[in-house]
C-alpha cells in the first residue's frame, strides 16, 4: 500500500505511482489478467517512452554525447592500469617471503632484543655499584659505632640515609634494600640511645643539685666526647625534648623554689669516681629566720651566671638562643608574681625597702634576661617597678573596699549601734517646708516656725559633733518626760485612740468649728457656730511649733565608720604624697596618693550599693529605711565637710561632690519610698472600706469602721517606729503625710457618694471623728496648741467634712458665706449639698449661692 501524501505537500505524478495507485484501487474481486494487463502495458509504454526521450536527448547533442563517452572510456583504463600496479605494490611490501615489511620487523625485532640486553647490563651494574657503595658505607657505620666514634657515626648515618633514598629504581623494591634499611635504622637508634646517655651522664639535674661534665665516655671509646659534640650530634627533637626537661628542672627547683623557701646556691668543681672532670650547682635549705629579702634574687644571679659559663656554649647553633630565650619569661614572671606583687608592703613604713629589693629586680632584669637570656625582652619587671606607686595604690585600694565590704556585711547581720547626730534648723531638708494654707502672701506665713533671720544664721554656723549613743526611742529628741514605745513597737488594736509618743491623750485641738446644730433644726433658725478665720488657723499653728536651734536624728554607727574610713583614705593618700618615698618621675601618669584618696569615694559608692541589697530584710520596717535615709543624710553632710575643711579632699573634690549629691538624692530617695509605702499600705486598707456607701447597714458600718481604725492604728505605730529616728522636722513632714493621704482617701470616697441619707450621713460623720485622735500626733506641750494643719492641708477640710455631714442646710450657708468652707471646691460643695438635702427651693437657693463662687474677704 503506498504512503498516502500529505495534502500540503506538492505533488509529482509518476508511472510507478499510477499503477500502484490502480492497483490499490482494484479489490479481490475485481481484479483479473485484463486489468494486469492493461497496468503492463502501461508500464511498458512509460519505458518506451524514457528510452525515446533519452535518444532524442542524445542525438539533440551528439557531440557532448561523445566527447563525455570517450572520458568515461579513459577514465575507466587508467582505474584499471592504475589497479594493476597498486597489486603489484602489495605483493612487493607484504609478500612473507620477499616483502619489504616482514623484511623489515625481522630487523628491527633483532635490533630490540640486542639494546634491551645492553640496558638490562647497565641497569645491574649501576645497582651492583650502588649496593658496593651502601654496604661499604654500612660497614663503616658499623666500625664508627663499635669504636665509640658517635659524632663521626651521626654524619655516617645521615650518608647512607640520602644514599638508600637516592637507590636505583629497580632496587627500590629489592629486599636487600629494605633490608639495609632495616639495619641502618636500629643503627640510628643505637646512636641516638648512645648519645642520649652520654648525655644523661654530662647534664644532671635534680632538686639538689645541677652537674655538668664537659667531657663523657662512651663504651668502648677510648677518647671521651665533648659535651658540644654531644649536644651537636644528638638529634634536634631529642635534644629538645631534653632541654625542656632540663628547663623545667631549673626553673622548678632553683628559680622558683628560691622564692618559695629560704635557699642557697654554690658553685664547685670536682671529679667523680672516673676521675672526669665536672661542675656542680648545689641547693641547699638556709634558715627559715633569714630576713634577706634579695636573696632570692642573688640566687637567680648564680644559676644563670652557672649556665652561661658551663651550658650556653655548648649548645650547637639550632638551640644555642632559643634555649636562653626559653628561659628568660619564665624567670621574668617568677620575679614578679613569687616575689615583688606578693612582698608589695600594705603599709607606708615598709615601701622603701620594698623599693630597693624593686631596683635590685630591676639590674638583674637588664644584666641577665635582657643583656644574657633575651635581647628582645620587654622589660616587664622594669616596667612594674616603674608603676609601682600605682600598684601599691591600687593594693590599698583593694584592702580598703574590702574591709569596708566587710564592715557593712558584718553590720547587716548583727543588731546596729547608733548615736544621735543634729540637724540645724537652718538646712534644708526633703519635705521639711509644711504645706502652705490660703493666702501665701500673708506675712506670718513666711516664718511658719517663728524663727527670725539672725537665729536661723547662727544656726546655720553651728557645728555640732554627734556623740555616739546606745539607741533609746524615749530618749531620741531629748524627751524625758515619759517612756516611748520602742522604733517598732504597735498600738494594741483594742483602743485606736492610744498616743504612739506615750503622751497625755488631752490635748488642745487646733482651732475648729463647733458642733453644729442638727439639720433637723429650723432652717431659719440662728446658727450657733463662731466665725472662724484663716488667719486665726494659722496663728495657732505657728504659736504650737518648737524652737529649738537642732534637731537630734538617729545615725547608725556604720555610717561613722564608714566616714572614718573615708577620712583615713584621704590622710594615708595625702601622706604618701607628702612622704617623697616614691619619686614622681617613677609613676606613670597619676600624682601618688591619688588612687588612695579616690577610694574614699569608692568606700561611699560601695555603701551605697552593698547596704541595701544584704540588709533588704531589715530595711522592710518603717524605722529602719527612715534610718537608711538619715545615714545617708548624715554621709553626705560629712563629705561635704571634708570638701570644705580638709585640704587631703582637693585633689578628689570632684569624686567626693558626685558623691555627695548621690547619697543627697539617695537619703530624699529612700526617705520619700518610706512614705510612699506607708501611703501604699493605707490606701489598700481603705480600699476595704468599698468607698464608704451603705454605712446605714450595720455589717457595712462595722467594716468601714474597722478599716478607719486599722489606718489610725497603722499611723500611730508608723509614727511611734518613725519618731526616734527623723529629725522632728522630717518626721513631722512623714507622718503628715501619710495622714494627708488617708484623709483625701476618704474625702474623695464621702464626696463620691451621689446620695446620703440621714442615717448615713450621722454613720459617716461619727467615722470621721475616729480620725480626729490623729491630731495628737502633732502636739509637743499639752498646753499649746497643735500645728496640724501645718503638715496635714486637708485636715480642717475633712474637719469640716464631719460636722457639714450633720449640719443643716442655714449652718452650712452661714459657714460658707463667712468663708470657713474655702478649702472645698465649689463642685465638691455642690455635690454635697445635693447628697445631702432633698431638692427643695431652700437647696436651689443655696446651690445657686454656692456656684457663685466663695466670697471674696
Amino acid at each position: 500500500m503506498a504512503f498516502p501524501i500529505p495534502d500540503h505537500l506538492p505533488r509529482q505524478l509518476d508511472v510507478s505511482s499510477s499503477v500502484l495507485s490502480k492497483i490499490d484501487s482494484v479489490t479481490l474481486q475485481s481484479l483479473n489478467s485484463s486489468v494486469a494487463s492493461s497496468c503492463r502495458a502501461e508500464l511498458d509504454e512509460s519505458i518506451r517512452l524514457t528510452k525515446t526521450r533519452i535518444h532524442d536527448r542524445i542525438r539533440a547533442d551528439s557531440s557532448s554525447f561523445q566527447r563525455q563517452l570517450s572520458s568515461a572510456t579513459s577514465v575507466k583504463e587508467r582505474l584499471d592500469t592504475l589497479s594493476g600496479h597498486v597489486q603489484a605494490l602489495s605483493v612487493a611490501l607484504s609478500d612473507s617471503k620477499s616483502g619489504l615489511v616482514p623484511v623489515l620487523l625481522e630487523a628491527l625485532e633483532a635490533h630490540q632484543l640486542l639494546a634491551q640486553e645492553s640496558l638490562n647490563a647497565d641497569v645491574l651494574s649501576d645497582s651492583l655499584s650502588h649496593l658496593s657503595e651502601c654496604r661499604i658505607q654500612l660497614d663503616a657505620l658499623q666500625k664508627l659505632i663499635d669504636t665509640g666514634h658517635l659524632p663521626q657515626a651521626v654524619d655516617a648515618c645521615h650518608a647512607l640515609s640520602s644514599l638508600l633514598v637516592v637507590v636505583p629504581g629497580p632496587l627500590k623494591d629489592a629486599s636487600v634494600v629494605s633490608e639495609m634499611q632495616s639495619r641502618l635504622r636500629v643503627l640510628s637508634n643505637r646512636v641516638e640511645e648512645l648519645l642520649s646517655n652520654a648525655y644523661t651522664k654530662s647534664v644532671v639535674a635534680n632538686a639538689s643539685e645541677v652537674i655538668i661534665k664537659p667531657f663523657v665516655l662512651v663504651p668502648q671509646s677510648l677518647k671521651p666526647l665533648p659535651l658540644s659534640s654531644v649536644l651537636s650530634s644528638i638529634s634536634s627533637a631529642s635534644l629538645a625534648s631534653h632541654l625542656s626537661t632540663l628547663r623545667r628542672d631549673i626553673l622548678t627547683h632553683y628559680i622558683e623554689c628560691s622564692f618559695d623557701q629560704p635557699t642557697s646556691l654554690t658553685v664547685s668543681t670536682m671529679k667523680d669516681t672516673s676521675g672526669a672532670l665536672m661542675h656542680v650547682l648545689g641547693r641547699f635549705p638556709s634558715s627559715p629566720n633569714t630576713t634577706d629579702t634579695a636573696s632570692p634574687l642573688a640566687n637567680v644571679s648564680t644559676a644563670l651566671d652557672f649556665l652561661h659559663k658551663q651550658l650556653f656554649p655548648a649548645l650547637p647553633s639550632t638551640h644555642k638562643h632559643s634555649f636562653p630565650r626559653s628561659l628568660g619569661k619564665p624567670i621574668s614572671t617568677a620575679v614578679l608574681a613569687r616575689l615583688l606583687i606578693p612582698g608589695l608592703p600594705s603599709q607606708l613604713e615598709a615601701l622603701p625597702a620594698f623599693l630597693k629589693l624593686a631596683n635590685k629586680a630591676v639590674d638583674l632584669e637588664e644584666k641577665y634576661i635582657v643583656g644574657m637570656l633575651d635581647a628582645s625582652s620587654e622589660r616587664e619587671i622594669k616596667a612594674w617597678v616603674n608603676n609601682v606607686c600605682t600598684h601599691y595604690e591600687r593594693q590599698r585600694r583593694s584592702c580598703i573596699l574590702d574591709s569596708a565590704r566587710k564592715l557593712i556585711v558584718q553590720s547587716a547581720s548583727s543588731s546596729e549601734s547608733t548615736f544621735h547626730a543634729q540637724l540645724p534648723l537652718s538646712q534644708e531638708t526633703p519635705g521639711l517646708a509644711p504645706a502652705d494654707e490660703g493666702d501665701a502672701s500673708e506675712p506670718e506665713e513666711e516664718n511658719v516656725w517663728g524663727f527670725d533671720d539672725d537665729l536661723g544664721e547662727e544656726i546655720e554656723a553651728q557645728q555640732v559633733d554627734p556623740t555616739e549613743v546606745e539607741e533609746d526611742p524615749g530618749d531620741a529628741w531629748g524627751w524625758n518626760d515619759e517612756e516611748t514605745a520602742p522604733e517598732e513597737a504597735v498600738q494594741p488594736e483594742d483602743n485606736a485612740w492610744d498616743d504612739p509618743w506615750g503622751e497625755e491623750s488631752t490635748v488642745t485641738p487646733a482651732v475648729r468649728p463647733t458642733t453644729m446644730p442638727s439639720r433637723r433644726s429650723s432652717a431659719n433658725s440662728a446658727p450657733a457656730t463662731q466665725k472662724v478665720s484663716t488667719r486665726s488657723k494659722k496663728s495657732s499653728i505657728t504659736n504650737g511649733r518648737p524652737t529649738n536651734k537642732s534637731e537630734p536624728y538617729l545615725v547608725s554607727t556604720l555610717a561613722k565608720s564608714i566616714i572614718h574610713t573615708v577620712e583615713d583614705a584621704l590622710h594615708e593618700g595625702k601622706g604618701l604624697a607628702s612622704s617623697g618615698i616614691i619619686p614622681s618621675s617613677q609613676t606613670s601618669t597619676t600624682t601618688p596618693g591619688t588612687l588612695i584618696m579616690q577610694s574614699g569615694g569608692f568606700v561611699l559608692d560601695l555603701y551605697r550599693a552593698v547596704y541595701p541589697i544584704v540588709a533588704a530584710a531589715r530595711l522592710a520596717r518603717p524605722g529602719d529605711v527612715m534610718k537608711f535615709s538619715n545615714n545617708c543624710f548624715w554621709l553626705a553632710e560629712e563629705v561635704g565637710r571634708l570638701v570644705t575643711y580638709e585640704r587631703e579632699a582637693l585633689v578628689v573634690k570632684d569624686k567626693l561632690e558626685e558623691c555627695k549629691s548621690v547619697l543627697q538624692v539617695l537619703a530624699d530617695s529612700w526617705y520619700q519610698d518610706g512614705i510612699d509605702r506607708q501611703r501604699t499600705a493605707l490606701c489598700g486598707i481603705l480600699a476595704s472600706a468599698k468607698g464608704f456607701t451603705d454605712t446605714s447597714d450595720q455589717d457595712r458600718y462595722d467594716d468601714c469602721e474597722m478599716a478607719i481604725s486599722r489606718v489610725v492604728r497603722e499611723i500611730r505605730s508608723v509614727a511611734n517606729a518613725w519618731k526616734p529616728v527623723l529629725p522632728k522636722s522630717k518626721y513631722y513632714t512623714a507622718v503628715g503625710a501619710i495622714v494627708e493621704v488617708s484623709l483625701q482617701r476618704i474625702l474623695e470616697n464621702i464626696l463620691a457618694i451621689p446620695d446620703i441619707p440621714e442615717v448615713e450621713s450621722h454613720k459617716l460623720s461619727e467615722l470621721c471623728r475616729i480620725l480626729a485622735a490623729l491630731e495628737g500626733l502633732f502636739v509637743e506641750e499639752f498646753s499649746e496648741s497643735s500645728f496640724v494643719v501645718s503638715y496635714v492641708p486637708s485636715w480642717f477640710k475633712f474637719s469640716y467634712l464631719s460636722e457639714l455631714l450633720e449640719a443643716s442646710m442655714a449652718d452650712l450657708t452661714y459657714l460658707f458665706e463667712e468663708g470657713a468652707l474655702v478649702d472645698f471646691e465649689v463642685d465638691e460643695l455642690v455635690k454635697l449639698v445635693r447628697a445631702l438635702f432633698a431638692d427643695t427651693p431652700l437647696r436651689t437657693k443655696t446651690l445657686d449661692k454656692i456656684m457663685g463662687g466663695h466670697p471674696v474677704r
